[in-house]
């Protein structure tokens, strides 16, 4: 469930959520990751146009001042094992950035993706009423990996659940390793 377009209030008190909190430019650095298999720069490409189709991203005011409001550009990378997320408003002025331990969200990536391979080695062979077991099992780690991850955002980004989802999913393809 997103916010509604316009004029929704978030859960975070003083951000008014509108047309302008969000993302529309979102860009992967992929100094340092393994090159991608054509499967994975397939998955990348897919989350991203999904994220940009349907976002809710803003920034929480700090310190009782008002942040800048968006659009944004995401910048994504990992370094030293840490998720770095640099913000940057469409004209390319550094907003913030900030860095998230990657160690959280270890376990429900490695789950997801065991799932994930079940399920395809599942649709080749199994009847429909298993496969669909197996798919809500992925779903319900994918929402886990966005839990996570909107509590690793709290204070320093508001997004809503389906924004989650797909930043998770952008997180997952960039822990593959090749």
């Amino acid at each position: 469930m997103g916010f509604p377009s316009g004029f929704g209030l978030s859960k975070t008190v003083g951000v008014r959520m509108t047309d302008l909190n969000r993302l529309t430019h979102v860009e992967i650095d992929e100094t340092g990751l393994p090159a991608p298999t054509a499967q994975i720069d397939q998955e990348r490409k897919v989350a991203i146009f999904d994220l940009l189709e349907e976002n809710s991203f803003a920034l929480p005011a700090v310190d009782g001042h008002e942040a800048l409001s968006g659009p944004y550009h995401l910048y994504l990378s990992i370094k030293d094992r840490r998720l770095v997320f640099d913000i940057q408003t469409e004209q390319r002025q550094h907003i913030a950035a900030f860095h998230l331990s990657l160690t959280p969200f270890r376990q429900v990536v490695k789950d997801y993706f065991q799932i994930c391979e079940a399920y395809f080695s599942a649709v080749k062979l199994l009847p429909a009423s298993q496969i669909e077991a197996i798919d809500m099992g992925r779903r319900g780690i994918h929402d886990e990996g966005a839990r996570v991850l909107q509590e690793r955002l709290e204070g320093k980004v508001i997004v809503d659940t389906l924004t989650s989802r797909r930043l998770f999913t952008l997180i997952c393809v960039l822990h593959f390793k090749g």
